[in-house]
């Protein structure tokens, strides 16, 4: 029996040995895992940051537009503009920012009655060109 013991006490010893010899990482010794996603922070893109921009209100009068209290005035306006006499005088503005506007009816490609969003009173017609659908890339 002592020997028997002695030779098991030499094989635990020549295990530890080359246990010892080969190298494990401290976390998997610990058998621990670093690479949770909630226990380790997101890196950042790479990149400009992206930026979110507000949508544009649709139908709008952009700045140049004209804006006329009649139709009558809009009338009398194209025809001074165009040059031949018997325009008169006309109650008309150029647009300066963008007016966000609802479409009331529409007259031919050059006629469209208008009101201003949030100002039931004001009401006005434009020359400009309004299609029923938001122009693509704005």
């Amino acid at each position: 029996m002592p020997r028997f013991r002695c030779l098991s006490v030499l094989m635990l010893a020549g295990l530890v040995a080359v246990g010892a010899s080969v190298p494990i990482s401290a976390a998997r010794a610990q058998n621990v895992i670093l690479d949770a996603p909630a226990l380790v922070p997101q890196k950042k893109k790479q990149g400009l940051p992206e930026i979110r921009t507000t949508a544009a209100p649709w139908p709008r009068l952009d700045p140049g537009a004209v804006f006329c209290r009649t139709e009558d005035d809009l009338v009398r306006l194209a025809a001074n503009r165009s040059g031949t006499g018997g325009g008169g005088t006309v109650d008309c503005r150029i647009v300066n920012t963008p007016i966000p506007i609802e479409i009331v009816e529409r007259r031919g490609p050059g006629r469209t009655e208008v009101q201003v969003k949030g100002q039931p009173d004001t009401v006005g017609w434009t020359d400009a060109w309004l299609p029923e659908k938001s122009p693509s890339g704005r």
